[in-house]
């Protein structure tokens, strides 16, 4: 399996459009984990949400475990934060929402 390491943890929050689950599925791993950025698990469910839409499996196992963490606000604040991020996205060109990916091995 691949790993994608984003280098600008800052644009990472505008993930490529285009991006397959796996990507996506990195981003809620990274948040759910506190990897190179404090433990947000409203944004790690936004992005297992985004990435299981994109076919990702295993994200929609990450979503509910970490939903059990969560208060049903969270969930919801969750919820409509991947519901505007995809809204956002469907407006908004690939070329300007993509981060730099590095893949390694």
């Amino acid at each position: 399996m691949a790993r994608y390491d984003f280098t600008d943890i800052d644009s990472a929050t505008l993930a490529p459009v285009n991006a397959s689950g796996e990507a996506f599925y990195e981003l809620g791993i990274m948040y759910a984990s506190g990897r190179s950025v404090p433990v947000d698990l409203v944004s790690a469910h936004k992005w297992f949400n985004i990435a299981s839409m994109k076919g990702n499996a295993d994200a929609a196992r990450m979503r509910r475990e970490i939903a059990a963490e969560m208060s049903d606000a969270e969930i919801g604040q969750a919820q409509r934060a991947a519901r505007d991020w995809l809204k956002q996205t469907a407006t908004t060109p690939a070329a300007v929402a993509a981060p730099e990916l590095r893949v390694a091995a």
